[in-house]
């Protein structure tokens, strides 16, 4: 039978084979078999919608015979192959696993039989069988890093000037929703959008999907619950555990903690991932020789704690936290609250303002503070800098190095190594697109709406330079996320969580000895609230830090409720 995936209709479909990111294997007849006991065949016909983009799919498909053709933009004057499948291949992309709409649509070109398993045996099968697992979980990540390359799946239009449309724009970024970017300014379709929806330009942002479904300056919940995003629908029960933050150490806190049968509730203000999530490769976490995106290492890791049952929520804004009938509860923005008998605070540090003049007109229209491939395909062809000396800043540098011709890294001290891992200094020094520039800092910005160059100047001799760069990175220390815990748990006096015994010192006089007990290692000066990665005074800032911390903090929570051993002998 021909192979549908390389013919007919070449000129269509730009994922072509070889296979070049390893995002469509084909299932041998042994593994077909094992999922066929799961589900059941079903003949189609030529003509016949698998699923749709815009709406969610509840099941699983594998191509037995016949061919099914992949579309974006479905029914509209943009529509156009993505790809064409043959026997053996499996529809849908990550999105399905994590129950969100589809961002394509699967549509039978030639008639034939394909096999149907629901979406939730699909996600025991991935968490339970290694083999299988992996080739669906690999594929599907693959699948959706292709999408976002692509520009696939919802239309943001607004002008790069708007707060609103940097809003959504990062959230979609952050994540990993396949999307394009309108610019309302220099984009040739923006104007067309705007005659075809009656929209007026003072009307936008808005967002586009499908021609049907239209959003005017939505809000980040709503266009969360557009997408199939899980909202926040907190009811009035008090869980065991109540995460706040799902970078590494949330995550992590979510798979040990349901894993061992706490009722587990996990929120975050914007992503999951944290800023660990921006890093475009993780080259030294432990177990991944060939290096992690951190987008794929948080997608794993949500999928994970899904399987052992912890709800993840998003976007979900912590504004406070209090003491309530022997549990805590935490308000949100918007008004909504949940409780827990414990909480672990996990939720992270973002990155510093440069302090130089003019500095936020510029932020989101060529000021950055994170490195994915959004960011990478604005600046694309145009020299960029790039400003920090730690990992995050090397690992941003080598990623931009392959979309920009030359990458400026700007390092205020002298040695490189200081603060970076080897492996990435070497890897620096060597690239041919990359200029460290050393003792230097960045004293102007030059552009009034988008950035149009830099002035750096040389610390030790006070000599001034202009860098031709269009885009600047900055990746320069952290500032904790915790200034809605003002009149909580203690702060160091740079606002990251104190714990331990430096918290029991500065505790309410007599709460630990009504217990009987010290502070725990990871325990807030609240009994109960633990702080684990970033967020924590005195923590590495290392993912693999983060992780052993998170899973910590559940052993640590298991003494808490008078549970001895809690996560002992597990792995």
């Amino acid at each position: 039978m021909t192979d549908h995936d390389t013919a007919p209709e070449p000129e269509a479909v730009p994922f072509e084979t070889p296979d070049r990111h390893g995002a469509f294997p084909r299932l041998t007849p042994e593994q077909i078999e094992f999922l066929a006991r799961h589900g059941e065949r079903r003949p189609v016909e030529a003509g016949e919608v698998l699923f749709q983009e815009g709406r969610p799919c509840g099941e699983f498909l594998v191509i037995l015979s016949g061919s099914v053709v992949i579309l974006d933009s479905y029914g509209t004057p943009d529509e156009h192959i993505i790809r064409v499948h043959g026997p053996g291949r499996f529809l849908g992309e990550l999105g399905l696993l994590q129950g969100q709409a589809a961002f394509s649509t699967a549509r039978v070109r030639d008639s034939g039989e394909v096999l149907s398993i629901p979406v939730d045996r699909l996600r025991r099968l991935v968490a339970e069988d290694p083999v299988i697992g992996d080739v669906i979980l690999r594929a599907y990540l693959a699948r959706r890093s292709l999408l976002v390359g692509q520009g696939a799946g919802f239309r943001i239009l607004g002008s790069r000037y708007s707060p609103d449309t940097r809003r959504l724009r990062e959230f979609a970024a952050r994540n990993r929703l396949p999307h394009r970017w309108v610019d309302l300014e220099t984009d040739r379709e923006a104007e067309a959008l705007l005659r075809r929806f009656g929209i007026t330009p003072e009307e936008t942002p808005i967002v586009i999907w499908r021609e049907e479904q239209m959003l005017r300056n939505p809000s980040n919940a709503e266009l969360a619950r557009l997408i199939g995003l899980p909202t926040p629908a907190f009811d009035e029960s008090v869980g065991d555990l109540l995460i706040i933050g799902s970078g590494p150490a949330g995550l992590a806190s979510a798979v040990y903690g349901a894993s061992e049968g706490l009722d587990t509730t996990v929120v975050d203000a914007i992503a999951t991932g944290g800023q660990a999530g921006t890093s475009s490769r993780i080259e030294n976490y432990l177990g991944f020789p060939s290096g992690i995106s951190g987008a794929e290492l948080a997608d794993r890791a949500v999928i994970q704690a899904h399987k052992f049952g912890a709800r993840i929520t998003v976007p979900a804004d912590a504004t406070a936290l209090e003491s309530h009938d022997g549990h805590y509860r935490v308000t949100f923005a918007d008004g909504s609250q949940a409780a827990g008998h414990s909480v672990i605070l996990a939720t992270g540090a973002r990155y510093r303002r440069l302090p130089v003049p003019g500095i936020e007109r510029l932020e989101g229209t060529g000021v950055y503070y994170a490195a994915t491939v959004y960011e990478a395909l604005e600046c694309r062809m145009d020299p960029v800098a790039v400003v920090g000396g730690g990992n995050s800043a090397g690992q941003a540098v080598l990623f931009l190095a392959d979309y920009s011709p030359r990458v400026y890294l700007v390092v205020r001290g002298d040695d490189l190594g200081a603060n970076m891992s080897r492996y990435l200094v070497d890897q620096v020094e060597r690239h041919a697109r990359v200029q460290v520039l050393r003792n230097t800092e960045v004293r102007e910005v030059i552009g009034k709406e988008t950035l149009d160059g830099l002035v750096v100047e040389d610390n030790r001799t006070a000599e001034r330079r202009s860098l031709d760069a269009r885009a600047l990175f900055l990746f320069i220390g952290a500032q904790p996320c915790t200034a809605w815990l003002m009149g909580g748990p203690a702060l160091d006096s740079r606002g990251f969580v104190l714990t331990g015994r430096e918290a029991e010192a500065c505790a309410v006089p007599g709460v630990w000895e009504s217990r009987g007990r010290g502070c725990l290692p990871l325990e807030t000066s609240l009994p109960g609230v633990f702080a684990a990665g970033d967020v924590r005074s005195g923590s590495v800032k290392r993912v693999a830090s983060a992780v052993g911390e998170g899973a910590m903090a559940i052993h640590l929570a298991h003494h808490y409720f008078g549970r001895p051993g809690g996560a002992a002998g597990t792995s």
